[in-house]
């Protein structure tokens, strides 16, 4: 698969080439994210060196550096390096001599600290001293987000405050998938992203537009034998250290469970038990904490968790409680049986995604800035989908989203605009003057007659706001 987006991600990276100076730029994020490709496509870009580190000894390491370094600085491998520190000095001897600056992309950190821990303060001297007089260009890189955190990010970390860019690659959005993977319509787009997400390697697995995505599903994910069958486990397991311990809580989340006191409860758990483990979960990018439209989200206590990666969401409210089923079911069956399982993934996802467009939509509609959109909801009682308020607190926007499996009548549009108003308006604090605005967000949008006070957006005008929004 081409590379696709992450333009200004290359934009900062390149940037960094324009100073006289050495620079150390530092890039990190969940596994599978493209940050790989992203360092690969830059550092061939500039004629630069790409090294990824891997489980192997020390020494193994500095051999398997120095011969990437050959790329550049020919003969550079001839030489066997006792340890790290002389392997640098050389190195910003050679590159000065040769008038070559970079630059020098060193992936997946954590596995070299787990070979060497003298790494990071290794590194933090080369930094600041023979990479310095070399006018040298760094990239580190790593995908184990709390090795990343303790070893550069963190206060006490030799390398804190060094770096020049601190890049965390985050999920390609919604609105690149259909150039991605050739996708005609716009609803199609919205159904693939609710399954695969926005991580570049699930793409490239089914970037053969020749079979539907039911049986992309199958071959991928539902088959024992499939690439992604067991592909939570490894992304938990990979980590270092590693985070299998907190699969339970995305088994709890992904079977209903959404307070933390129905997490704990399901794990036969206290709730003080979860107190790290619900962050770390964050921190890899697996949850997010949501509180209602209006709410404080430090201080309230209508907190509800959710697994906020699309694929992730998927595996464990679809594959995990019935792998053992899957497991033996032939493909026909197995297939059957998650097309009855998809229409409420794509509809909680169009849920999300609608509150990401909103902002945008709602500057275009009525010309000034909103606040980000979040759900609302109160007890047993209404439930907004969207809400989104002008920053001059003039206008509140109520929205509903639906995702129906058919195309919705004038007469099915006008029901769901009147059920969404009289719902009334939401106990948050507001302008008692302000202008209170209605939209809908359906697949597809019909040739309606609604009141002018509505306003119905689809998937086209959410994927088009996304992309203005990301431009």
């Amino acid at each position: 698969m081409r590379f696709i987006n992450r333009i200004k991600e290359l934009k900062r990276l390149d940037s960094l080439l324009l100073s006289e100076e050495s620079s150390l730029v530092v890039v990190w994020g969940r596994r599978r994210v493209g940050k790989t490709r992203l360092l690969i496509e830059w550092a061939n870009k500039h004629k630069g060196v790409y090294f990824t580190a891997d489980e192997s000894a020390s020494a193994v390491q500095r051999k398997y550096f120095s011969v990437a370094i050959d790329q550049v600085l020919p003969g550079f491998s001839s030489v066997e390096y006792p340890d790290w520190t002389i392997l640098f000095s050389r190195l910003a001897k050679e590159a000065h001599q040769a008038g070559w600056k970079g630059p020098i992309v060193i992936d997946e950190l954590p596995y070299l600290i787990a070979a060497s821990p003298e790494i990071p303060s290794i590194l933090q001297k080369f930094i600041d001293h023979e990479a310095k007089q070399a006018r040298l260009l760094v990239a580190l890189c790593g995908s184990s987000q709390r090795m990343m955190m303790s070893s550069i990010l963190n206060t006490s970390a030799p390398l804190y405050g060094r770096a020049k860019e601190l890049i965390k690659l985050r999920p390609i959005g919604v609105q690149y998938i259909a150039e991605a993977l050739s996708l005609k319509k716009a609803r199609d787009a919205i159904e693939y992203y609710a399954i695969w997400g926005g991580i570049p390697r699930y793409w490239e697995l089914i970037s053969n537009r020749d079979r539907k995505l039911v049986e992309d599903i199958d071959r991928l994910v539902l088959d024992p034998m499939g690439p992604l069958n067991d592909e939570p486990n490894r992304l938990l397991l990979e980590e270092i250290p590693s985070a299998g311990s907190l699969r339970p809580i995305l088994d709890a989340i992904g079977m209903g469970a959404h307070r933390l006191s129905e997490i704990a409860t399901r794990l036969s758990q206290p709730v003080t038990s979860l107190t790290r483990s619900m962050p770390r979960l964050a921190e890899l990018g697996l949850i997010d904490k949501e509180t209602p439209y209006g709410a404080q989200e430090h201080h309230s206590k209508k907190v509800l968790y959710q697994i906020s990666d699309p694929f992730v969401r998927f595996w464990f409210r679809v594959v995990a409680p019935r792998k053992s089923f899957f497991s033996q079911a032939p493909s026909q069956m197995r297939i059957k049986w998650v097309e009855e399982a998809l229409p409420p993934l794509f509809a909680l996802n169009w849920e999300e995604l609608c509150r990401l467009a909103l902002p945008m939509l709602a500057q275009q509609w009525v010309g000034k800035y909103f606040y980000p959109a979040k759900r609302y909801w109160q007890g047993k009682g209404p439930e907004w989908d969207c809400v989104t308020e002008s920053e001059d607190t003039k206008e509140l926007i109520l929205a509903e989203a639906k995702w129906p499996g058919f195309e919705l009548s004038d007469i099915k549009l006008h029901q769901i605009g009147n059920e969404l108003k009289n719902k009334g308006i939401p106990p948050i604090q507001r302008d008692p003057n302000g202008k209170i605005l209605y939209a809908i967000f359906v697949p597809e949008k019909p040739k309606s007659t609604l009141d002018p006070e509505f306003r119905v957006f689809d998937a086209e005008d959410v994927l088009s706001a996304l992309k203005t929004q990301d431009g």
